[in-house]
């Protein structure tokens, strides 16, 4: 079974975020954000190969009690959840300050 590759270029990432359709998270308002969710990706293995380069180049910081990995690109921060690659159904991001 061939695994995402791991390292995105920049060209390739801002082609993702673009093509992808981003939806704000009204659940939680004191943490304004948007996510993406896999059963709406254009081609879900770009979806995947995103998932993995935030989490081999990204870095952690904790948000409330939680521990995340984040990679910001172009204004933006990106995380996901954590779960494993095949469980992981959305892709979060925000506005860096």
């Amino acid at each position: 079974m061939n695994q995402p590759q791991e390292t995105l270029t920049t060209d390739e990432l801002r082609a993702f975020v673009e093509e992808s359709a981003w939806r704000f998270a009204k659940t939680m308002p004191e943490c304004p954000h948007e996510y993406t969710l896999r059963r709406n990706a254009r081609h879900e293995a770009m979806f995947e190969c995103f998932v993995m380069h935030i989490r081999h180049h990204g870095y952690k910081a904790r948000y409330k009690r939680n521990l995340h990995t984040y990679f910001d690109v172009d204004g933006w921060r990106f995380w996901t959840m954590g779960a494993p690659l095949k469980s992981t159904i959305l892709i979060n991001r925000a506005k860096l300050p």
